[in-house]
């Protein structure tokens, strides 16, 4: 059952539809806490996976949210992990690696989100961070077309190599220039993808983006990506994956 803790219509967002909520989803045998804002008028969901222990809660995965909202489209900021399961991942660090764990959470929350009446009609993406982007790429080899695009912030593909090649979803992978040795992984992950795809590095940007201006970068990247692929109609976007295939 899930469980709406908060919502709100029209109060800090635009519009006499936007829609605005703190739910509890239902995967296995735990909830999930997530945070879904959809504004007026959307195009698409993009769906935030947290990794490395982070939450929805995350300063910079809550700035590119609400770049991604101000192009037009809903989010919905996912924990991957309990309370418990993050606290104990704080000193022991046990779930932050268990990439099967984190997708099948991934793919679970997917599909309540395409069974709420709200979520039903937008398309997917996702939004991977460290990672929570192995568990956003290996979801999307899953779920198929079920998903429409993807991005990596700072994400270890790596960890998910044996699914890179099933991935459908057009994928942007985000590095910052000075992180070297996640910048390589992404390259070699980058190879083994067979969608459309794309590695954006970011000038002087190290793992956290935390240089002034590149966070704003990766935000507006993300945000191009995801208007890209989830605003177009299905023929539209047919249209765009078979010329940028060839």
């Amino acid at each position: 059952m899930v469980t709406t803790l908060q919502k709100r219509r029209g109060h800090t967002l635009e519009g006499d539809d936007a829609f605005s909520a703190i739910v509890q989803i239902p995967v296995d045998s735990v909830e999930l806490e997530a945070e879904w804002i959809i504004p007026h008028q959307a195009h698409g969901i993009v769906l935030f996976a947290h990794g490395s222990g982070g939450s929805r809660h995350s300063r910079r995965n809550q700035f590119v949210a609400s770049v991604i909202r101000e192009a037009g489209m809903g989010t919905c900021l996912l924990d991957l992990l309990t309370q418990s399961e993050e606290q104990q991942d704080t000193t022991s660090g046990e779930f932050r690696f268990d990439i099967e764990l984190l997708t099948n959470r991934l793919i679970g929350a997917t599909r309540w989100l395409c069974r709420h009446p709200t979520g039903k009609t937008h398309r997917l993406g996702y939004f991977g961070a460290s990672t929570g982007a192995a568990a956003a790429l290996s979801a999307a080899a899953e779920v198929g077309n079920g998903v429409s695009a993807v991005v990596s912030r700072g994400g270890r593909p790596d960890l998910a190599y044996d699914q890179l090649p099933h991935v459908l979803a057009p994928t942007l992978l985000i590095v910052g220039e000075n992180d070297e040795a996640v910048l390589q992984l992404n390259k070699e992950a980058y190879q083994r993808l067979h969608c459309i795809r794309k590695i954006a590095i970011v000038p002087g940007a190290t793992h956290l983006f935390e240089e002034p201006g590149t966070l704003e970068k990766v935000a507006n990247l993300a945000a191009g990506w995801f208007q890209y692929h989830l605003c177009q109609s299905p023929c539209e976007q047919e249209l765009i994956n078979s010329r940028e295939a060839k």
